[in-house]
């Protein structure tokens, strides 16, 4: 079998490459290096069922021959990140949303046998039930959330009219080795660990009760197969834990002082996942707990010693587009 990852030199990308290597496939990676890095190849580079192309997405000509024998495309390219995507959406929207378009134009002159797609949980919004179905109102906050929700609209449009075998899965809150160390303000796992590492307090957003469906990146990865590998096609899927947890209860396993920010307009008080439909269906369930995925983080914690240390200051320049363009 052989596989095509877009976006593959990213955090959830280098470990479904890793994945995907580990079941015998042969792999071939896809970026641009904007985001991913890499360094984040490293561990499999040498594996003779590997290869990477360092090319941009939306480079149709040049990226249309890389699809040639490919059984599975995993799509995961996409610019992340709620503040720069308010700043400047029309380069989200050529990432997310046209450079899904020529992927899946490419995928489907290949003859392709199955298509997964990277969706996001930030198509809920802010949910009015807990835990939020696939079957829940879309409300996107914010350019990105609108651009990853467009994207996952064009595929299964792909597998309406050209009957292109499609999976969406709409990730919650991923986490583990290898997130973004970007200077983009962003995951709250790289906001902590970098704050740990260089001995500053922990920036919690308001009361710190929020809670977030954290989910390991191993169990992500092994979703993403478990949907290629299947017979299913045409579906949509959350992909979490199902068992939020605070930010608080966060800071508490880190162990470190914290100091509080505002409230941020846009963002929800919970992410909980319904995953019945991904447990039923595509019989996967995540492995990793909350306290044993913290654990691997502290244990690789090194890696963050190049993210940028955020203060409450840093934070409130970083985040001012926000504040002024979303409203509570």
């Amino acid at each position: 079998m052989r596989a095509l990852v877009t976006g593959g030199a990213g955090f959830i990308g280098s470990h479904l490459t890793e994945k995907l290597l580990a079941e015998g496939l042969r792999v071939v990676v896809v970026d641009n290096l904007e985001t991913g890095r890499l360094d984040n190849l490293k561990p499999f580079a040498k594996n003779p069922r590997f290869s990477f192309i360092k090319e941009d997405i939306n480079n149709t000509v040049k990226i249309a021959k890389y699809f040639k024998s490919i059984d599975w495309v995993f799509h995961l390219a996409a610019l992340a990140d709620i503040v720069p995507s308010v700043v400047n959406p029309s380069a989200y929207h050529k990432a997310n949303v046209d450079g899904t378009v020529a992927i899946l134009e490419a995928a489907r002159y290949a003859g392709i046998k199955k298509f997964v797609y990277a969706a996001s949980s930030s198509c809920y919004g802010i949910p009015s039930a807990y835990p939020t179905s696939e079957e829940a109102a879309i409300s996107p906050q914010y350019p990105y959330a609108l651009t990853k929700y467009i994207g996952e609209s064009f595929c299964l449009h792909w597998a309406k009219v050209y009957k292109m075998p499609v999976v969406s899965l709409r990730l919650f809150n991923v986490y583990g080795p290898r997130s973004r160390t970007s200077g983009a303000y962003g995951a709250v796992f790289g906001v902590f660990l970098a704050q740990k590492l260089h001995g500053k307090p922990f920036t919690v957003v308001g009361d710190g009760n929020q809670k977030r469906d954290f989910i390991y990146v191993s169990d992500v990865a092994q979703a993403f197969l478990n949907a290629a590998s299947s017979d299913v096609c045409n579906e949509i899927f959350n992909v979490g834990s199902g068992n939020p947890q605070s930010i608080n209860a966060l800071v508490a396993l880190l162990e470190g002082e914290v100091i509080h920010i505002p409230k941020r307009p846009g963002e929800p008080d919970c992410t909980w996942a319904d995953i019945e439909k991904i447990k039923k269906t595509l019989r996967w369930q995540p492995r990793i707990s909350f306290e044993e995925g913290v654990r691997r983080m502290l244990a690789n914690i090194d890696y963050w010693k190049q993210a940028p240390v955020w203060t409450r200051a840093g934070i409130k320049s970083a985040t001012k587009e926000w504040f002024k363009y979303i409203s509570i």
